[in-house]
C-alpha cells in the first residue's frame, strides 16, 4: 500500500501555524494532528495556546487532551499516536495535516525514528528524583554530551535514557510535503506579547491556580514558559507585568530553539508570509496530483 499523503506545517511559536492549517484543511477536506508537547495534556489550555473549541469545531483535531499532566507521554508514544491518526484520516478519504513546533515529534514521524529503550517508567521516576547536578554528573561520567539546555531536568533525563541518541533515523517519509513558517524578529515579538495579553485576559492565572491545586508544579509537563512565570506570580515572587515579561522572554527563547531545529531540515519549503495561503495551495495541489 502507498504511504498516505501528509502535509506538515512547522515553525516557531506564534508564527500562525494553527490559523493556516485550519484554512488549508477546510480547503482540502483535511483534519489536523497536533505535534505539540503540551497540548497533549488535559487542563493545559490557555497558557499553551491550545486550539480553541471553535477552531476544533471548524476542523477535526487529533492528539489534543489525550493524557493528563501526571501521565507524561514519551516521544515514541506520540509517534505511534500520530501514525495511527494519519492512517485513520487517510482511510476516510481525507488529507492529514501534521501541525506544530515540537521538532522531535515531527521528525520522529518524518524520518521513522526508532527510539532506544528508555528503561521504563520506574527508571524515569528514579532519575526524576535526582538533582540537576546529579544528572549532569551521570552524563559526564558516561561520556554523554550535555543537551543544549543543560539546566532542564527533563532534557537531562531524556539524554540519559537514550544515551545521547534521539533515535535511528531513516530517509524522509514519501508522499510528504513540509511547509515552514518564519517571522521577522520584531513581528514575532509583537505577536508573542499580544498572545500573552490575550492569555491573561482569558483566564491564564485561574487556569494555573487550578492546575496547581490538582498537580505538583514540579511535574515536567508543567514546566512550560507560561506556567513557570505563572507559578512565580501565584507565589508572590513577581507581579503580573513581570510574569508577562518572563513569559514573553521564555517564548522567544523557545522560538529561537525551534528555528534552529527546523533550519537543519533541507526538505522544508519555507513560505513567504505575504501570501503563504496561496503558496500552500499550489504546493499541496502538486502533492495531491502526484
Amino acid at each position: 500500500m502507498a504511504t498516505p499523503k501528509l502535509v506538515v506545517i512547522v515553525g516557531e511559536t506564534a508564527s500562525g501555524k494553527t490559523a493556516l492549517a485550519i484554512e488549508l484543511a477546510q480547503r482540502f477536506n483535511g483534519e489536523i494532528i497536533s505535534a505539540d508537547s503540551r497540548t497533549l495534556y488535559k487542563g493545559m489550555d490557555i497558557a499553551t495556546a491550545k486550539p480553541s473549541a471553535e477552531e476544533r469545531a471548524a476542523v477535526p483535531h487529533h492528539l489534543i487532551d489525550v493524557s493528563t499532566p501526571d501521565k507524561p507521554l514519551t516521544a515514541a508514544d506520540v509517534k505511534r499516536l500520530i501514525n495511527q491518526a494519519i492512517d485513520d484520516i487517510s482511510s476516510r478519504g481525507k488529507l492529514a495535516f501534521l501541525v506544530g513546533g515540537t521538532g522531535l515529534y515531527i521528525d520522529a514521524v518524518l524520518y521513522d525514528f526508532e527510539f532506544n529503550n528508555s528503561g521504563g517508567q520506574s527508571r524515569r521516576e528514579e532519575l526524576n528524583q535526582k538533582t540537576l547536578a546529579e544528572l549532569q554528573t551521570i552524563l559526564t561520567e558516561r561520556g554523554i554530551a550535555l543537551p543544549e539546555n543543560a539546566a532542564n531536568k527533563r532534557h537531562l533525563v531524556r539524554q540519559i535514557e537514550t544515551e545521547g541518541l534521539v533515535g535511528k533515523r531513516s530517509e524522509l517519509r514519501p508522499n510528504t510535503l513540509i511547509l515552514g513558517l518564519q517571522l521577522d524578529r520584531e513581528l514575532l515579538k509583537s505577536r508573542v506579547k499580544q498572545r500573552i495579553d490575550i492569555m491573561f485576559a482569558s483566564g491564564a492565572i485561574d487556569e494555573a491556580r487550578r492546575l496547581k491545586r490538582q498537580y505538583p508544579s514540579e511535574l515536567d509537563t508543567l514546566k512550560t514558559p507560561g506556567y513557570k512565570a505563572l507559578w512565580r506570580l501565584l507565589d508572590g515572587s513577581i507581579n503580573e507585568a513581570e510574569a508577562k515579561a518572563e513569559f514573553a522572554k521564555a517564548d522567544l527563547q523557545l522560538a529561537k530553539r525551534q528555528r534552529t531545529w527546523f533550519k537543519r531540515n533541507k526538505s522544508i519549503q519555507w513560505l513567504d508570509n505575504r501570501d503563504n495561503f496561496a503558496q500552500s495551495v499550489e504546493l499541496i495541489t502538486t502533492l495531491l496530483n502526484k
